[in-house]
């Protein structure tokens, strides 16, 4: 196969543009439906609540599916399901209850399969940056968004680590805020983003 693209093939791409607006283009810009996102925190301070309210305004462009690999089905993940009002986009979100990758792969070669996959979390899936890398790099037309948990404000282990590497878009959760979105789809600074006000507030003070 030829993987050597002249300056015109490469201007004619045309990618399927997510038309962010408001505070998720001032924070993120105008991403791609495609490669890899990360979002890590440590327990507590947001880092599901704002992985959900992603879901919910990505179900706006797409079919959403959310591997809770790590929880399941349980009374908390229904209660944050609640809390974000997912029931409002209720046709275009799935929760996959701790579906293995493999089952996973299969799910997304079939026809109407998600074009949004939240895999929560890293370190739950058995995936390691190679198994990671693949999974994004055999569905180009998807877009993986990875949820880790935190060594300080870092991604936990090598594969998270790895992930961060390379996604387009990484977001560290900290107080109800991603207090720096780091996002290759930003003209200029990305804003800071809220994800909670009031448990913000709490945390941050007026800072």
């Amino acid at each position: 196969m030829n993987r050597a693209r002249s300056v015109a093939e490469i201007l004619k791409y045309r990618p399927k543009a997510l038309p962010f607006t408001g505070e998720w283009l001032d924070s993120f810009g105008t991403p791609e439906l495609g490669g890899c996102w990360l979002i890590w925190g440590n327990s507590g301070n947001g880092k599901t609540r704002f992985t959900l309210q992603l879901c919910k305004y990505l179900a706006r462009f797409g079919r959403v599916a959310y591997s809770s690999l790590e929880e399941g089905m349980s009374l908390s993940f229904q209660n944050a399901i609640r809390s974000v009002g997912m029931q409002d986009v209720a046709r275009r979100f799935v929760m996959l209850d701790k579906e293995p990758i493999g089952e996973l792969r299969a799910r997304l070669c079939g026809q109407k399969s998600p074009d949004v996959v939240v895999i929560d979390s890293v370190q739950y899936s058995g995936l390691n940056r190679e198994s990671a890398k693949a999974l994004v790099d055999d569905f180009p037309r998807k877009l993986f968004i990875f949820v880790s948990h935190a060594e300080g404000r870092h991604p936990s282990g090598r594969t998270a680590g790895a992930i961060r590497f390379h996604a387009g878009v990484k977001l560290y959760v900290e107080g109800y805020r991603i207090p720096a979105p780091v996002s290759r789809f930003k003209e200029g600074e990305c804003a800071p983003f809220t994800i909670w006000p009031e448990g913000a507030q709490r945390y941050w003070g007026n800072d």
